[in-house]
């Protein structure tokens, strides 16, 4: 469960992430433009003697290998990092080559920006002969990584270690204490219960997951999935800031993104300029690493706080509590500061927490689980929006009413994080595949006088009880990534659908004068632009393997587009909140529209990323308060 408690003097607005700044000049950035970092992974293939056996699907299990290989590449993002190890190509299997064949692994291709010509000439180019050394090729793999941050590894074998020692199962224990920056993703092809035993412990010793492929045809589809979690924990993105413990000597952040250090029960300051009459944001993200011990206790708590001129306490308050934070959560707390554009009440019009002039926020990690890291990466979020001179259309705090979309279905792969969400392009059906233990992310793009309506749909999978219980989850943020509403069950291997008492999740249209609804949680969807969904399947309750989870998003956008606020500066809104460069650019689509160069809004949003010792960012690590509707 999550708590929130707001003792404010002035209606405040949790925003995390993206942030608006006071620009009208700049191109505004889309998540396409951030342009986030993977994980480097390497792809470490079992060419030993016995994958020239036969396929059940025709050919041998090294063809369809290679044919999954190609699957995967063709689907992987241009600006991946991918590099290619085998094991068992120099060799033979007799007992005479054991020696040389238990030393047998090849680094093929580096963990470098992909070629994916030349990653899949290097797949085709191998012929299995040899033995299974699958410790040494999990530390090759590993030597061949960048030697900090975030990495991946995903193994593919179809049997057990033939050269122990090195244990398989103690290398991955070797890598998990590298701060679990190093996670293990294994598939067992077609393999037995010993095989699929010793290939979950690499996985799960390391953070990682463990799937089943009982055929060439099903690692085809597993491959490229698989590999998508391992590219999905991605390096840091943003300016290093570094917050004080008091206020006169806190570093001055204009609006934009960066990157910090939380310590435990450390209350740390950071001074941003708000202008007259504007409008500022802060939010603070920070994000646990998984790990397998008791996640029932492993609560942790984020405060953030406001703070006038010479460091007056504006009794502005916010806290977040996240539980089971060792699944991977991350916990996000903000501040809509409106001070500088109205006296909040019971405050004098000369009072330091009213009016423009240098505020503080502070951000502290106050509510510590024991056993966690000592210090936590932080990310930041600030921005400043004008005055609005003309807000546009009435209010509209009714939410929109869901009709289920028709028409086929179209995959899509969410990303782990916020910068990575997959685009949803409209009202539609689209398909994903969940492992256990993943939380990943998709956005849809609301124009103002648009509303959303969406509902998740949880296929069935094999088998019942404590294996295959997990618990599911589905959550929506607005563009400031704060979170709107959120629903949650236990998923059991029926059928599920979330909402499960209503017919969906949902928004009002987009309106600016939403805002200054008597509900606070209208006011903070009251802005156009990117509206993020999350889907989370946790990890399993029992000790078995339990399979990857179908998903399905319905989703509904209602309403035709209209025209946005006006800014004081002369600006205005020109139909997208965070995402505006048609307009910036002037190109002919805007031009079209009867936009202008000079009709840019003021509100631009950049994303941080924080990540560093101890913290690995994969898909299923990224994971918002748990909590029920309406339990703010």
């Amino acid at each position: 469960m999550s708590l929130s408690s707001r003792v404010l003097a002035t209606t405040a607005a949790a925003v995390i992430g993206l942030v608006p700044v006071s620009a009208p000049a700049l191109a505004q950035q889309s998540p396409e433009q951030q342009n986030p970092e993977y994980a480097p992974t390497m792809l470490v293939l079992d060419a030993s003697g016995s994958m020239a056996a036969a396929d059940p699907g025709g050919g041998t299990k090294m063809d369809a290998a290679k044919n999954a290989v190609r699957s995967f590449v063709t689907a992987a993002p241009d600006t991946s990092k991918v590099g290619l190890t085998a094991y068992g190509t120099a060799t033979g299997s007799s007992d005479a080559e054991k020696a040389a064949g238990c030393q047998d692994v090849k680094v093929l291709r580096p963990a470098d920006t992909i070629d994916k010509p030349g990653l899949t000439a290097a797949a085709d180019g191998i012929v299995p002969s040899g033995y299974t050394p699958i410790g040494t090729a999990l530390r090759t793999a590993a030597g061949a990584l960048p030697q900090s941050g975030p990495r991946s590894i995903v193994l593919v074998s179809d049997g057990l270690d033939t050269c122990a020692p090195p244990d398989p199962c103690e290398v991955a224990r070797e890598l998990s204490a590298q701060g679990a920056e190093i996670v293990v993703h294994a598939i067992g092809f077609g393999v037995d219960d010993p095989s699929r035993a010793q290939l979950t412990c690499i996985a799960q010793t390391t953070g990682g997951t463990y799937t089943d492929a009982a055929d060439g045809k099903t690692l085809e589809q597993v491959l490229p999935r698989v590999t998508a979690t391992a590219l999905r924990t991605y390096a840091a993105v943003g300016t290093p800031i570094a917050g004080t413990a008091d206020h006169r000597t806190a570093p001055v952040a204009e609006p934009g993104q960066y990157l910090d250090v939380l310590d435990q029960k450390k209350q740390r300051y950071y001074a941003v300029d708000v202008p007259e009459r504007a409008t500022a944001y802060f939010s603070g993200t920070v994000s646990f690493p998984r790990d397998r011990g008791d996640a029932s206790t492993a609560n942790n708590v984020l405060n953030l706080r406001v703070y006038g001129r010479d460091g007056q306490d504006c009794n502005a308050f916010e806290f977040e509590q996240a539980t089971r934070s060792t699944d991977g959560v991350a916990l996000t707390v903000a501040s809509m500061w409106k001070g500088a554009a109205e006296a909040p009440n019971g405050y004098a019009a000369h009072d330091k927490c009213v009016g423009g002039g240098r505020y503080y926020f502070t951000l502290e990690w106050a509510g510590v689980a024991d056993g966690a890291p000592t210090r936590l990466p932080v990310e930041l979020a600030v921005g400043i929006e004008p005055a609005v001179a003309d807000p546009g259309p009435a209010a509209e705090p009714t939410p929109v009413t869901f009709a289920e979309p028709g028409g086929p279905t179209t995959p899509a792969v969410g990303g782990g994080s916020f910068n990575v969400a997959a685009p949803l392009p409209g009202t539609g059906r689209y398909t994903d595949t969940l492992q256990r233990g993943e939380f990943v992310f998709y956005r849809v793009k609301l124009d103002w006088g648009q509303g959303l309506a969406y509902r998740v749909r949880f296929g069935e999978t094999p088998g019942r009880g404590i294996d295959n219980l997990s618990n599911i989850t589905t959550t929506l943020y607005a563009p400031s990534r704060k979170e709107i509403d959120n629903d949650f069950a236990a998923y059991t291997g029926s059928e599920q659908v979330l909402p499960a008492n209503e017919p969906a999740l949902t928004t009002p249209p987009v309106r600016y004068l939403n805002r200054e609804a008597a509900d606070n949680k209208i006011t903070e969807q009251a802005v156009a632009g990117y509206y993020y969904i999350a889907v989370k399947v946790g990890p399993n309750s029992g000790a078995g393997i339990a399979a990857p989870v179908p998903v399905e998003l319905e989703i509904d956008i209602v309403g035709d587009p209209e025209p946005g606020p006006r800014y004081q500066d002369g600006t205005a809104s020109t139909g997208t909140f965070g995402e505006n460069e048609k307009a910036a650019t002037g190109n002919e689509d805007a031009q079209a529209t009867g936009e202008s160069d000079s009709a840019v809004s003021p509100l631009v949003w950049g994303v941080v990323i924080a990540l560093g010792a101890g913290l690995a960012l994969i898909s299923g690590v990224v994971v918002l308060l748990a909590r029920r509707r309406g339990g703010r």
